[in-house]
């Protein structure tokens, strides 16, 4: 009797039991790795979906070029390409650093002025192997404003160096052997050529008579026997300390025949070190608002 339930039960049951779906075959969801994994893989595979498509696009619209074109693009590879010019290649700027219009040249062992980009307005070529300024060097660069050859070996200048250079407001040839001064340019607010080895003779008579925007003139550490003559009205600071200066007049500064005449622009004279004593000159500075710095007994 037993027997005959259970075989009842089980011919009622056996309808409802379905069989379970097959498993799916994407690859591309993987959801056993974590939600990181899972973004992941969807991305690589959407990725490589698109880079093939991208393929089988490219390789589609691929035709096979005609022989009228074939020869167009044979003669188009063997065209040379014009040739470089010179200020193309820019060799300065792999050796040194050209930044807007500025070229920094600082300890790279140079001993020459190098090539410079036409637009240069600023060159710092300090401590270098630098001997010589010659005309060439300058001629085709006519935007420079401010040139600082600090700390090489120059002993000479070419007269004609900067006479191209309208522009240029500041020149700093400090720190090398120089033994006179080349024509500078008209528009100098700044010149600094101090310890160097500058004599009196070696400064023109009129060397900054022209210079009617001269507001800074360094030519301290040189062996000067004597204050540069002609000295601009436009000075405001002008230093010749640790010269061999012995002597001055009542004209260096001021104006012998005009006591009413005042150098008012000038707010430092410097001459200490020198084997002068100030206080034998006192006519010498009655034109001076400030006494310079130096020795009086």
């Amino acid at each position: 009797m037993k027997t005959l339930q259970s075989t009842l039960l089980l011919f009622l049951f056996v309808p409802l039991i379905k069989p379970a779906p097959p498993a799916q075959q994407d690859s591309r969801i993987i959801y056993d790795y974590g939600t990181d994994n899972f973004e992941e893989t969807l991305f690589s595979q959407d990725y490589e979906d698109k880079y093939l498509d991208g393929k089988r696009t490219k390789e589609k619209e691929t035709v096979i070029p005609d022989e009228k074109s074939f020869q167009l693009q044979k003669e188009q590879s063997v065209t040379p390409p014009p040739p470089k010019k010179e200020n193309d290649e820019m060799p300065t700027c792999l050796l040194c650093v050209c930044l807007s219009g500025s070229v920094y040249c600082e300890e790279v062992d140079i001993d020459a002025v190098p090539p410079l980009p036409k637009e240069s307005a600023y060159l710092y070529a300090r401590f270098n192997r630098i001997k010589k300024l010659t005309a060439k060097d300058f001629a085709d660069i006519p935007n420079l404003r401010r040139l600082d050859f600090t700390g090489n070996l120059i002993e000479d200048i070419e007269d004609g160096t900067f006479s191209k250079l309208s522009l240029l407001e500041e020149l700093t040839l400090a720190e090398n052997q120089l033994l006179k001064l080349p024509v500078l340019p008209p528009k100098l607010t700044l010149f600094n050529a101090k310890y160097n080895k500058i004599k009196s003779r070696g400064i023109k008579a009129n060397a900054f008579k022209k210079l009617h925007n001269l507001s800074f003139l360094y030519l301290d550490h040189n062996a000067l026997e004597s204050v540069p003559l002609n000295l601009p009205e436009s000075l405001r600071v002008i230093h010749l300390q640790f010269n061999n200066i012995t002597s001055i007049t009542d004209d260096t500064f001021c104006k012998a025949n005009d006591t009413s005449y005042i150098r008012d622009r000038i707010e430092e004279i410097r001459l200490e070190g020198n084997p002068i004593v100030l206080g034998k000159h006192p006519n010498s500075f009655i034109c001076l608002k400030r006494l310079p710095v130096g020795s009086y007994i």
